[in-house]
């Protein structure tokens, strides 16, 4: 629906692939900003382990979160744009992890009969409340367990939203850097992040007329990445999340663990901006550098719902693998119909034209 937020921060790579502008495309994510606009805009979206794709060129935010990742209308497209993505780069040296980690063909793992005998984890805590989303994620176990798979209850959440804040640090200290470092040699007049400040408060109206810059202000007045602070940070959010998840998977023998993306699309405004109620389930794979694809498993009121598959590092042919037996057992997908709400001006018999709101 176009009175919907699309989502972001890739949502014109989601929204050019949802609209068939394009066949497939790449986004970036640290937090949910590839698989919540792919959820949104009823896409495949796969966030691959930090160091399978190269950061060369991103505009960073968190050099222990940042990655590239594919965004397409179904599993195999993502897995045939994977296959060009992933490798080392001698320019980000956390890609030199990966040797010897990828495929240069990750179309041959999908089978559609992948997901019997595995066991699935499924997050509790997305199993109940009021979303509209949670009905739709009942039915995809549904169709897990039709297709052969096991389904343990895990409680993933719990654990990793208390580690939400030294995550939040973690991004304001290394946006900081990273930021900096870009802009030293990009060819703008901007050099730093307090040039970036100093710019949007001088272009205030134009630059920033509605919602402001204090997170860059709070990332700028922070230290180095030598502060004890962010070390900590790191140490709880980044090591933190790993041990979680790997003690998870290893503990009940999963082949991956499932929740739903996000909720249905909300509305959004210039006073709240983008306001998310409901489930989510981005930040356990993000915080810990974990892979994690998203694929369409249905709608609530016209607006597409995401399901996520999540697995340990560099376990990407696994999760394509699931992701596409469940593709094609649910069949979820729906091209989008463009609806929304326009104005349209129209003629009345009995006096001058009139504004009128139409639901289209």
């Amino acid at each position: 629906m176009l009175d919907r937020t699309p989502s972001g921060s890739s949502s014109g790579s989601g929204t050019a692939v949802a609209a068939n502008f394009c066949a497939m495309a790449i986004g970036t994510e640290t937090d949910g900003s590839i698989v919540s606009p792919a959820s949104c805009n009823g896409l495949v979206g796969f966030k691959p382990t930090v160091g399978l794709v190269s950061r060369t060129g991103i505009i960073p935010i968190s050099a222990t979160q940042d990655t590239a990742g594919p965004m397409t209308r179904t599993v195999r497209d993502a897995a045939i744009l994977l296959s060009a993505l992933a490798g080392p780069d001698d320019a980000d040296p956390v890609t030199q992890g990966s040797a010897g980690k990828t495929s240069p063909d990750y179309t041959k793992f999908l089978f559609p009969q992948a997901l019997g005998g595995k066991i699935i984890g499924v997050e509790k805590s997305h199993l109940e409340g009021n979303s509209d989303a949670i009905p739709l994620f009942k039915k995809a176990i549904e169709v897990l367990k039709s297709q052969g798979a096991t389904i343990v209850e895990v409680d993933v959440l719990k654990q990793i939203n208390p580690l939400g804040e030294a995550e939040y640090d973690v991004l304001l200290y290394e946006f900081k850097d990273g930021v900096n470092k870009y802009l030293a040699t990009a060819n703008a007049k901007v050099k730093t992040l307090a040039d970036v400040i100093a710019f949007n408060k001088q272009n205030e109206p134009k630059a920033m007329p509605f919602f402001k810059q204090e997170i860059l202000e709070a990332s700028e007045k922070l230290g180095d990445l030598s502060t004890p602070k962010y070390l900590e940070a790191r140490r709880k959010s980044y090591a933190g999340a790993r041990q979680i998840l790997s003690s998870t998977l290893r503990n009940n023998r999963l082949a991956a663990i499932i929740g739903i993306t996000n909720s249905p699309a909300p509305a959004i405004d210039l006073i709240n901006g983008d306001s998310w109620p409901g489930p989510g389930f981005s930040s356990p794979a993000a915080m810990a550098g974990y892979p994690h694809i998203t694929v369409p498993m249905g709608q609530a009121h016209g607006l597409p719902v995401g399901l996520s598959f999540v697995g340990p590092a560099y376990g990407e042919a696994g999760l394509l693998s699931l992701a596409y037996a469940y593709e094609q057992a649910s069949k979820q997908r729906k091209a989008p119909e463009f609806r929304g709400l326009l104005w349209g001006r129209f003629t009345d018999r009995l006096g001058p034209s009139r504004l009128r709101l139409v639901q289209l």
